[in-house]
């Protein structure tokens, strides 16, 4: 059994916690410790339960609460070199382990294959995490979804994958010009629609949850995302779009306790 909760998403700060009976995880620390203590005792978890923290890349929202969480709790930090040469502003103060993306490695009873991302970031990933052929594939802050990426996220169980702006509220939205184009390049962050063109046209089906994920709070309405991620789902041809749960991942509450096997 496998168990999926994300405990915040957007530029507020990200953390998802993905467990097994053996084995608890957690994906980026871009929250505060006490946030993040909290929100696993809501799931029945201790925060001294926690046996890794694989870190996606650098950016602050990924990684602003590692100084205090290292400093009081012993589990080791998952991270590329990159990765650690690139983080400022944040000290690791326990362990450290050294992973390379695209080379898989072990946590407890949990398999994890970091995958290279497009992202404006020293070594961007997203992973897969494997338990007795259960997968789950976690895919935020990326530009565009790469054939690569598609290859990788075949098969999964659970697909948590960005869903950040709409294209249309961005470009009018109160972002600065360059901060815009950021955004909207191919290293900056997946839009409602390029995720709808993928649901539609690329996507194998597989996973029944699909979690939205890094929503904007200024170019985007949760609304809109579901809504866009659920017409695409709607105009396949192999399903029909009520056999798939789409679960909006929020910056300031729990989402679902999502459970598979």
């Amino acid at each position: 059994m496998l168990r999926i909760c994300v405990m915040g998403s957007g530029s507020g700060g990200n953390a998802t916690y993905v467990g097994s009976e053996k084995t608890h995880l957690l994906i980026d620390f871009g929250l505060s410790t006490r946030r993040v203590a909290e929100s696993l005792l809501q799931i029945g978890v201790h925060t001294d339960d926690i046996q890794g923290v694989v870190i996606s890349h650098e950016h602050t929202d990924h990684v602003k609460g590692l100084t205090t969480f290292t400093r009081r709790f012993c589990a080791p930090i998952f991270l590329s070199r990159p990765t650690l040469e690139a983080l400022t502003g944040v000290t690791i103060n326990g362990s450290r382990e050294i992973i390379e993306v695209g080379m898989a490695f072990r946590i407890g009873d949990l398999d994890i294959l970091p995958f290279p991302v497009s992202h404006d970031a020293a070594d961007p990933a997203g992973f897969l995490i494997r338990h007795q052929g259960m997968q789950v594939a976690h895919v935020t802050d990326l530009g565009c979804i790469t054939e690569a990426i598609r290859y990788r996220v075949q098969g999964s169980d659970v697909l948590i994958i960005e869903s950040n702006h709409d294209e249309e509220m961005l470009k009018i939205g109160p972002y600065p010009w360059p901060l815009k184009q950021r955004v909207l390049s191919r290293l900056g962050h997946l839009s409602n629609r390029d995720l709808a063109a993928y649901l539609q046209n690329d996507f194998d089906g597989r996973a029944r949850t699909i979690v939205l994920a890094h929503l904007s709070q200024k170019n985007n309405h949760p609304e809109l995302a579901r809504l866009s991620a659920q017409e695409a789902l709607a105009e396949r041809s192999a399903a029909r779009s009520d056999s798939f749960e789409v679960i909006l991942a929020q910056q300031d509450t729990l989402s679902p306790v999502i459970t598979i096997g």
